[in-house]
């Protein structure tokens, strides 16, 4: 999953809805599982429901947790030039993809620098999906449109709901009118699911063997009540943000506008594996690539000796001298540890490399530790 900013918790709910400009079909069954619909992207967002983060994280590692992502901005590019379009905004080779495949990829400034981070989704060569987060896709990609015979339209009719986990598939297979097991890591199908139309991708944002369900708002409610239904025995559970943080944050999965701006290149984000050095002149392609080998830092992850999650933003030190900076911290009570992903000086970067993680107020002990910190050979995901 492409990220955003979390919401800022000090508001009233009812002020923060009259400044959304998006709304959720599954708004309702949100609040009824306790959740007061914080801003993402501008729709009221289940960062927390009543049921404990810490359950939710254990459904999504033995079960399948479900996650409302319809925040994310689901883009439709269509016309003769969509494919030109998307593949000049996207990092990726798109041109490489057959239909029904997708690839996740950066999206670029001119500088070079990252924009955004998108999945871009083939449904033939003059319709695509890009699905991105809160950075400027849109914006590019309209840049990119200039001129172009292609159509590009926000579709938030269209919801996403993610079912993440090693239950997911065999749910969703016994409820699909199609053969969801050989659908290899990137590729989706369009099918029926518990009668309703729907495009089923196999990706998501957990570190996780997962499903992402693209459904209209008349059919995502009755999906998402059937997937409840049909997973209460197996322990499968509606889960919120505050989960997804957790292991998004051990999958080593990146979340924009913490751990990549437009001030990154994408080699110092660990996005270098992102960029084709063939294919489509993308935009910032050239100063992307020449960006490569002079990290001012990179992308590492660290445990700090410390019974909580901490803050995140503090200053990272090695023998008192400032080598990074923390980006996105959680605490993983499965793996016993508190975690964070951070930006740190290339030669600080090897695992095992002793820190202090420094606050205004206070110092921990940390160590650099490989990422993914869970599942590192992606076992679960590529399976």
């Amino acid at each position: 999953m492409p990220g955003t900013d979390q919401p800022t918790t000090d508001q009233g709910t009812e002020s923060m809805t009259e400044e959304l400009s998006r709304t959720s079909a599954l708004a309702d069954r949100h609040r009824a599982l306790g959740s007061g619909l914080e801003d993402w992207n501008g729709m009221g967002t289940a960062w927390g429901y009543d049921t404990d983060p810490n359950a939710e994280h254990d459904a999504i590692r033995e079960a399948a947790g479900m996650f409302d992502m319809s925040p994310l901005k689901k883009v439709r590019v269509t016309g003769v030039d969509a494919a030109a379009v998307v593949d000049h905004t996207h990092s990726r080779d798109l041109a490489r993809l057959k239909v029904g495949q997708s690839a996740y990829g950066a999206v670029l400034t001119e500088r070079g620098t990252v924009a955004d981070d998108a999945i871009a989704f083939s449904n033939g060569t003059e319709e695509w999906l890009f699905v991105h987060g809160s950075g400027t896709s849109m914006e590019l990609l309209e840049a990119s449109a200039e001129g172009k015979d292609v159509s590009i339209e926000l579709d938030d009719d269209l919801h996403i709901i993610s079912l993440q986990g090693p239950a997911a598939l065999g749910l969703l297979e016994s409820a699909t009118d199609a053969d969801l097991a050989p659908v290899p890591y990137f590729h989706h199908i369009h099918a029926l699911l518990f009668g309703r139309k729907a495009m089923i991708s196999r990706t998501g944002y957990s570190g996780e063997r997962g499903y992402e369900i693209f459904a209209g708002a008349d059919d995502v409610g009755d999906i998402w009540d059937a997937i409840v239904a049909e997973g209460v025995e197996t322990g499968v559970m509606p889960c919120s943000f505050a989960a997804l943080d957790k292991v998004r944050v051990e999958a080593a999965l990146l979340f924009y506008g913490y751990d990549m701006t437009d001030e990154h290149h994408p080699s110092e984000v660990g996005l270098g594996w992102a960029l084709s050095r063939s294919g489509a002149d993308y935009r910032g392609k050239a100063a992307a690539l020449a960006a490569i080998g002079s990290e001012r830092f990179v992308g590492a992850g660290i445990a700090i000796d410390h019974h909580d999650m901490i803050a995140g933003g503090e200053t990272l030190q090695l023998d008192g001298t400032g080598v990074g900076t923390v980006n996105s911290p959680a605490f993983s009570h499965r793996l016993d540890k508190s975690l964070a992903l951070v930006h740190v000086a290339p030669a600080a970067a090897v695992p095992g490399t002793a820190l202090t993680v420094v606050s205004e107020s206070t110092e921990y002990s940390a160590r650099v530790e490989a990422i993914p910190f869970f599942d590192p050979d992606k076992t679960r995901t590529h399976a």
